[in-house]
């Protein structure tokens, strides 16, 4: 893993475990943030937006259905950064 994709895991996972009010050892890539911690709708508008800012991109809210724990919000930021 490169330390560049170190790092943006780890900014991804911070702002998720903001946003759900959780501890980071309770998330791990896979975890589901609906099942697994208790995440509404509204929550993953949250975590939507702030990713959008953090990482100056643009996130249609049709990709919210893959954006449902850590490696997939990963994918979903890396096709509208380009990385």
């Amino acid at each position: 893993m490169s330390a560049q994709l170190v790092e943006r895991t780890e900014s991804i996972k911070e702002i998720v475990c903001d946003i759900l009010e959780i501890e980071e050892d309770e998330v791990t890539q896979t975890s589901l943030f609906k099942e697994d911690h208790n995440a509404d709708s509204l929550r993953a508008i949250e975590i939507l937006a702030a990713l959008e800012k953090q990482f100056s991109v643009v996130i249609n809210q049709s990709e919210l259905p893959r954006m449902v724990n850590i490696e997939g919000v990963y994918q979903v930021v890396a096709e509208a950064a380009g990385w």
